[in-house]
Parts: structure tokens; sequence; C-alpha cells
């Protein structure tokens, strides 16, 4: 008899005791409440996490779920290399190693006699890890470094899928790719209560509540429906702290902050016809509010907000030094679930994901990359409607 998902679920997560968790670098804030929620409920079970994700920096707005530093930037310890010794055939004296030109050379002496390489053998241990979670991820590729320098790893070890988009290429084992849900917070808590609700306290529920919040923009998104409505106060009676929530995320803004804000919403433009909406931000901008690249995603979320009816959104900033010719500008995409934005800005090469992708373009001025990134945007969005 076919297990069903969450049969499968229960049966790997039983056997597992050293679990991986990651997910897309170039996700969107709801991706690391919720990996914090599953490392939490994980670890109520009596089970070691990791929390890998591949070049990805916590945002400070969401310090606040956790007191240490949880997310991992890379993969170690995965494999033990091991040395066998044939002890019946040869009787150690001593051991020891040292390192020379960047070589490591160990020292083996018999007590009598020599040592051949019929006493010796070599091995490799198994994984450290028995399970991986991906979370909010379309593909295996866009883990980026996790997963190209570990193709292994998710070759030889069950890989849990959980998702909601469309475009998801079912790469698990084991997939819960819901698509019928708004939000993978949703699909979350699903299989938690399906399996362990005991376990969801007031820490895990607050992640998560904290997820569906940055996943719908505080409840303004466009998409909102009363299915996103009842989870938030399912997951309030289980206990999620939204004072909490809302003093961190948008009762602590830094005066930078809003002062880039206001010149990214000043040279707000857009062509309502075809849903295209953009600004720009200069070396200046930046200098003058004091504000750092990192703030620059709580712009492209402020413009989603504010021009709800976009279904591209651009922001186009200058980098680099000021006497660099051409200039190097940065081009941040963001498009609906109509669109998917590598494709869109697949001639520059972009990193990221159908949701969100950026890339460098060099120009004389960031005029001239306006210009140029518009024009090309709108014959791709022509394009895609042909």
């Amino acid at each position: 008899m076919t297990l069903s998902p969450q049969e499968q679920l229960k049966q790997v997560l039983g056997e597992s005791q050293h679990i991986l968790l990651t997910f897309c670098p170039s996700q969107n804030d709801e991706a690391l409440p919720l990996a914090l929620a599953w490392k939490n409920w994980f670890e109520k079970q009596g089970k070691q996490i990791d929390l890998v994700v591949d070049n990805y920096a916590t945002p400070g707005k969401l310090k606040f779920l956790s007191t240490k530093e949880e997310v991992k930037p890379n993969i170690t310890n995965l494999q033990k290399f091991i040395v066998k010794v044939d002890l019946e055939r040869v009787k150690l004296d001593t051991l020891s190693y040292d390192i020379k030109d960047k070589m490591l050379y160990i020292y083996l002496t018999p007590k009598e006699g020599i040592i051949t390489k019929n006493e010796l053998r070599t091995a490799q241990s198994t994984f450290r890890y028995d399970a991986i979670i991906v979370l909010n991820t379309p593909d295996l590729e866009s883990l980026g470094g996790i997963y190209q320098n570990n193709t292994d790893l998710f070759y030889r070890v069950p890989i849990v899928d959980i998702d909601n988009h469309p475009g998801n290429e079912h790469f698990g084992q084991i997939n819960f790719v819901d698509i019928t849900t708004p939000t993978v917070t949703e699909v979350t808590l699903k299989i938690f209560e399906s399996l362990r609700p005991e376990l969801i306290d007031e820490k895990i529920s607050t992640s998560l509540l904290t997820a569906l919040i940055l996943k719908t923009k505080n409840f303004k998104a466009p998409n909102l429906s009363p299915q996103t409505l009842e989870l938030a106060s399912k997951l309030i009676n289980y206990g999620a702290d939204r004072e909490l929530i809302m003093r961190h995320l948008y009762r602590s803004r830094s005066i930078s902050a809003l002062k880039l804000w206001g010149q990214a919403l000043s040279r707000l433009q857009s062509q309502a016809e075809i849903g295209l909406v953009w600004t720009t931000l200069t070396r200046e901008d930046f200098t003058r509010s004091g504000a750092a690249e990192d703030e620059l995603k709580d712009v492209i979320d402020e413009l989603i907000v504010n021009a709800p009816e976009a279904k591209i959104v651009i922001l186009l900033y200058e980098d680099g030094p000021s006497n660099q010719n051409p200039q190097e500008i940065h081009v941040i995409i963001s498009v609906d679930k109509n669109f998917d934005a590598t494709e869109l800005s697949k001639k520059y090469n972009p990193t990221g994901n159908k949701k969100m992708a950026s890339f460098i373009i060099r120009k004389d001025t960031l005029q001239k990359a306006e210009e140029e990134i518009i024009e090309h945007l709108k014959k791709e969005i022509k394009t895609s409607h042909n």
C-alpha cells in the first residue's frame, strides 16, 4: 500500500537524528522565520538541526526571533575520511602527524617490523545528515553553493520539498507542494498539526506568524484571502506574539531607511497599462540618508505596498566609485505570479529566482541604464503576452 506524503514524512523524520534545513538564499524574508519554526519544532523532538543557507545574511529586523546566529553559510564536517590499520597483523607503538607545505603527514610506527599497504585500508563515513528539508525553493540549483558543492549529499539523502509555487520542480523524494495555498506558512502548519501539534508553542507560532506577516506585507497584499486571515487567528491562538512582531518589523524603522524610502517614492514612475512600476536611487541618496545597501529590500517591499496594481517592480541604484566609467548600476526586479523575473532579465545573466532577480549593468549614467532596462522590459512584457 502506497504511503501518503504525511506518512512518508513521519517515517523519514522518525528515523532521522541529524537534519539539514535550507532554502533559496534569494528568497523573500518569509523563508527564515519558517526555517526557524521548523528548527525549533525538530529540536523539541530531540533532533539535531543545521540551518545552512548559501550567501545569506540575516536581516536585522528578524534577529528578534533568535538570540544567536543560527544560519550557517556552508556545510562543514560532512564526512570523515577513515584510515584503518589491521592490528592483528601489526602492533603500533606510536601515532603522530605533521603538516608541511600544506600537506598532512601521518606517521605510524610499529613496535616491530614494518607496516605495508597490506595492513592499511581507507574508507569514508556515511553523511552526517539523515534527511534534508528544503523550504520555499523552486529547484535544487537555486540553493547555490550548498547544492553545487555537495551534490552527492543531495543524491544520497532523502529530500523533503516544501513549497507552494507552481514552478516548483518536485525535486524531493517527498514533496509537499500545495499550489492552492497562498503561503508556505500554511503548508508548514498543516504538517505540524498532522504530526505533532502539541509541540506548537509561543516561539514556533511567533515565527510562523512573522513569516505570514512578511509574505502578505502586513496583510496588505492584493491576493489576501479569508483563508490567510483564519491562519493568522489560529497562530495567535497557539500563542504567537503579534505585538512583538509588529514592534520589530514596523515600529523600529531607522531614520536612514525612511529617508531612502522617501527618495525612492519621490522618483516613482509607472506604466499602468502593463503593470510596470520603477524608481531609481543615486549614490548621493545613500550618502544623504545614511542608509546601507541591505535596506534596499525594505524599499522594494514599500514600493509593492504603495503600488498594489504593479505586476513588475524595478529598482535601479548606483554603486561603486563615482569616477568609474562606465557606471556600475544594480538592478532588482520583483514580479507577481504572472511573470518570471529571471526570464524577463535573462539577457543580463541575473541571479535570483522567478519571483525576484538582480543583475548589474554598466552604463555612462543611471538615466541611460534606466532607459535601456525599461525599454527592454516593455518588449519582454509585450512578447510574454503574445
